[in-house]
């Protein structure tokens, strides 16, 4: 996708290891919220950059819908399409210079509109070097990122606002639970499914490949075993943030990453117990509308030139994520009418 390099952009992405293996790179912008430099604000100060394809910005998504934190957080979407000249784009207008910097709306100012990502990480930081990538938190008031980590956005989301959600009884954090089990569950499924699949797919040595495929598959095992004694990743009380968190990728699965990125063992529909939870979480309230596959598979299927470089974009499978999911039902899911 490129990178920045000093504030440069550079059309060229730092690859794998020696070893083929897929490198997350860490990410760079990690203040916090509720801090002194930036207080909780729901009256639009904070505004989320996201795209509709991106699984962790999914992520994010998924909480402001299901929070009802959408007056508070505006957000706004990159386009599908990600090259390698831009990186992530921001639609034939840009983002206008209001939306970052509000504050000067009744000021002259030259800037023109950010039409690209990593023109907008440069504003917040000039010789920024790495990925410009979603999603993004970003602070109007001071005019620059506070995070650009989806693991840190979401536990904003999840508890920072709550006095400004319009779903005052979600709680995807709960003390009967423990944050530190979501975190362990969380983190059990990050490696192996949620960065697996990218690891499979980006892999350039069977080797890599192999090794990712066959942790991915043996995750998928344990959690399809899990969920037949349970309705939820931790229990069958509630929908916690771990189920919101893994959500994203086995949603994509099946019409993307099983052809994409050749995670094609088997489809999640073939799980009974996985298939079942993922069309739960589907329909629950507000969820669906975050949910946009044909901007997902726009975006994998003609952003990876090194993966598929003829661009096209496969029809099917068919998929009904509106089908009965057959779980237990007739109580109250955190707050969300299940």
């Amino acid at each position: 996708m490129g990178r920045l390099l000093e504030g440069q952009w550079i059309p060229n992405d730092l690859g794998p290891d020696v070893q083929g293996r897929y490198v997350r790179r860490a990410t760079q912008f990690r203040s916090q919220i509720p801090s002194p430099e930036y207080p909780v604000d729901g009256n639009g100060r904070y505004c989320l950059i996201l795209s509709h394809a991106c699984g962790w910005s999914h992520r994010c998504l998924l909480i402001r819908a299901v929070k009802g934190l959408e007056d508070a957080i505006p957000v706004t979407f990159c386009d599908p399409f990600m090259g390698q000249e831009n990186g992530w784009t921001l639609g034939s207008e840009g983002i206008v210079f209001d939306v970052l910097f509000p504050n000067k709306r009744n000021k002259k100012d030259n800037n023109a509109p950010a039409k690209a990502l990593h023109e907008i990480y440069v504003m917040a930081k000039s010789d920024y070097t790495g990925r410009a990538s979603v999603p993004v938190l970003w602070d109007t008031h001071t005019g620059t990122i506070v995070s650009n980590e989806s693991s840190d956005i979401v536990q904003f989301l999840c508890k920072a606002f709550d006095e400004h959600a319009t779903h005052k009884g979600v709680d995807l954090t709960p003390t009967s639970i423990g944050e530190a089990a979501i975190a362990e569950m969380t983190k059990a499924n990050y490696d192996p499914v949620n960065n697996g699949v990218y690891k499979c797919g980006f892999a350039s040595s069977q080797k890599a490949y192999t090794e990712a495929a066959v942790a991915l598959f043996e995750r998928l095992d344990d959690l399809e075993n899990m969920l037949s004694k349970q309705r939820y990743l931790l229990g069958s009380s509630q929908v916690t943030l771990s189920d919101l968190c893994l959500f994203p990728t086995l949603y994509r699965f099946d019409q993307v990453y099983y052809t994409h990125f050749k995670c094609s063992k088997k489809h999640i529909y073939e799980y009974p117990n996985l298939w079942g939870w993922t069309r739960e979480i589907y329909q629950l309230p507000g969820v669906k509308e975050t949910c946009d596959m044909d901007k997902i598979k726009e975006h994998y299927y003609t952003s990876h030139e090194s993966i598929h470089p003829r661009k096209y974009i496969p029809l099917g499978p068919d998929i009904d994520f509106d089908e009965p999911h057959g779980r237990a039902r007739g109580y109250n899911v955190a707050g969300i009418d299940s």
